[in-house]
């Protein structure tokens, strides 16, 4: 039992299995009443097929869906109707209410067009009256187009490819990434061979790298930490899901 009242069940599927035996452990999740939320720990090991993502979420109850990964949830987010919203944006917002950062009529930009972060982050600024531009592989001029923006969201998964000329002079920056580095080389170079994120990678081996430069301090207002940024706000965004799931089905 967690701290806050949910019990959580693990369920292992071996390496080997097929697709129909994780579609069959979905469906009994689904049936259970004893069960609200569903998770799934993607990616999927590839024997399963190029498709198995989508056809394991797609099989998940939308009112269990908690990853908000399900056609219906994101149809409703679309639609702005939120009702179980993917983790990692909300957690994205939650963090800039609180901290007061202004979206209406703000500009933002979205380094990122996955359906797992950069879609629904997206349409979650949108609803809070910021325009929003969203970049990816294909933009020309990328560091020109971001900024422009009044708040950047990296959420691409290459680690320090945000730099200083990515970022307006003032702007709100929030990096998504979380990449494991254990090249030692390849740290001295994002961090300077005096940084202190050296200590922790002699003691662990590895460390964690966001997707945006140490150099887009320098000119940022403000800049999300990897880690302990967006991080711990993905995971109370699932509990936060979690309650509202087992709330709603008890209604």
């Amino acid at each position: 039992m967690s701290a806050a009242g949910c019990r959580a069940e693990l369920f292992r599927l071996d390496r080997s299995a097929t697709l129909d035996e994780a579609l069959t452990l979905v469906g009994r999740l689904n049936a259970d009443e004893a069960i609200d939320a569903i998770l799934v720990q993607s990616p999927l090991p590839e024997g399963m097929g190029k498709d198995a993502e989508q056809r394991v979420f797609d099989a998940i109850d939308p009112a269990k869906d908690v990853d908000g990964f399900h056609p219906y949830n994101v149809g409703l987010l679309v639609q702005k109707r939120p009702a179980l919203v993917a983790c990692t944006p909300l957690g994205c917002i939650e963090l800039l209410e609180r901290e007061g950062i202004p979206l209406k009529g703000q500009h933002a930009v979205v380094i990122g067009r996955s359906d797992i972060v950069g879609k629904p982050m997206a349409m979650l600024l949108l609803q809070r009256d910021a325009t929003v531009t969203i970049c990816h592989s294909k933009t020309p001029d990328l560091p020109a187009t971001a900024a422009r923006g009044d708040i950047l969201i990296a959420a691409i998964g290459r680690p320090a490819f945000v730099t200083r000329d990515f970022v307006k002079p003032g702007a709100t920056v929030v990096d998504v990434g979380t990449t494991p580095i254990s090249d030692r080389a390849l740290i001295e170079k994002i961090f300077g061979k005096d940084s202190p994120r050296l200590e922790t990678f002699a003691k662990r081996g590895s460390i964690v790298v966001g997707d945006v430069h140490p150099s887009a301090a320098e000119v940022a207002g403000a800049l999300t930490p990897v880690p302990g940024g967006v991080g711990p706000l993905t995971i109370a965004m699932l509990l936060k899901n979690t309650i509202a799931a087992a709330e709603a089905r008890a209604r």
